[in-house]
């Protein structure tokens, strides 16, 4: 059984191969069973337990969440994946919980992004620093002529770091704040805030949006003038209204209906569209589903060496 740092995760599936696997996984006809995800409230934050299992194994990810910790240096997310056999259920690797929750993440924003946003998308804004705002900037940049990128955030330290990441890959990049969005085409949600973080007003025609920071129904990064402009696509919709504050609030409150979610990542792939002109906005919000990790790690352990 083999340990995958996040260092070697990195080397061993670019982010463009990770938006591959899943768009293969999301394109095909067998989905692994994913049962909703269980929180554990401890003392610190929360537990949250992820599983899976279909033709590419069984896998299972451990993940603890500690609000705090982003303002004491450390990161947010923390965690295991445990991979095993589907034929015999032996254990094949531990992955770095961390590391593939960050390349998941970005990766289906991303696969949502290659088939939603307008192909000449080229101005982004990351709203976030930490490690889910530098793995958008991946995913960004894997699926879109990105030449220019804004970066929000409430401290500055961070945003300086994430601008001079993407200055580092020749980019134009700058520190920005919320009303940056009004000269976005691509716009991602990348903070652990519980409110809204800009005004959707704002949004210029054509945007589109990824929120995936948000994870219970009584949080939310996007308002309500945002989700009412929007096409929305989720990637499930059972799990979207068991989890997503930015789909069951508005709902709730009646600033969208239920045929607001035009679509799931399944039926993008398979072919439906979603926008019916160049000026729609659209907004992709992930949840993360336990089949998307089992689907990148078997992309990992598949290019393991023997």
């Amino acid at each position: 059984m083999r340990f995958v740092s996040s260092d070697e995760l990195a080397e061993l599936l670019p982010m463009v191969q990770a938006v591959d696997a899943l768009e293969r996984t999301f394109g095909s006809t067998t989905t692994a069973e994913a049962p909703l995800r269980s929180h554990v409230e401890v003392p610190s934050g929360t537990l949250l337990t992820m599983p899976a299992a279909g033709d590419d194994g069984v896998g299972v990810k451990l993940v603890t969440l500690n609000p705090t910790n982003p303002d004491n240096g450390l990161p947010f997310i923390h965690g295991v994946y445990v991979l095993f056999s589907a034929a015999t259920l032996e254990p094949e690797a531990i992955i770095d919980g961390g590391a593939i929750t960050a390349l998941r993440t970005a990766a289906v924003s991303g696969l949502a992004t290659r088939h939603l946003a307008r192909e000449d998308a080229s101005r982004l804004v990351i709203f976030g620093a930490g490690t889910q705002g530098y793995s958008h900037l991946d995913a960004m940049l894997a699926v879109r002529p990105i030449a220019s990128v804004t970066v929000v955030c409430r401290s500055a330290d961070p945003a300086d770091e994430l601008a001079t990441r993407a200055r580092s890959f020749g980019l134009e990049a700058t520190v920005g704040d919320p009303a940056s969005v009004g000269h976005a085409d691509i716009v991602c949600c990348c903070t652990t805030s519980p409110t809204p973080v800009f005004d959707g007003s704002l949004l210029p025609d054509g945007c589109h949006v990824n929120a995936v920071g948000a994870y219970t129904t009584d949080t939310r990064e996007l308002d309500d003038a945002t989700m009412s402009r929007a096409k929305i696509v989720v990637e499930e919709r059972g799990a979207a209204l068991a989890e997503a504050g930015d789909i069951v609030i508005p709902l709730e409150s009646g600033a969208i209906e239920g045929e607001s979610v035009v679509a799931d990542l399944f039926e993008v792939i398979a072919g439906q569209p979603v926008r019916s002109s160049e000026g729609d906005v659209t907004v992709f919000k992930s949840v993360g589903i336990a089949f998307e990790d089992l689907a990148i790690a078997r992309a990992v352990v598949d290019k393991l060496s023997p």
